[in-house]
């Protein structure tokens, strides 16, 4: 019965860092994308007021 428990444990510790690595990828994703968006606005507005 220990072991059984103690596998459940695992399991759900081992899933929820599976998760937060997996959040923590698509937001980076997303802040990357965010980024280069805000450069390339950046550049465009700077470009038209020159």
């Amino acid at each position: 019965m220990g072991i059984v428990v103690l596998l459940i444990i695992l399991a759900l510790v081992f899933g929820g860092i599976g998760l937060l690595v997996e959040g923590l990828f698509w937001l980076l994703i997303i802040s990357v994308a965010l980024v280069v968006a805000g450069g390339v606005m950046g550049a465009r507005g700077r470009g038209a007021r020159r």
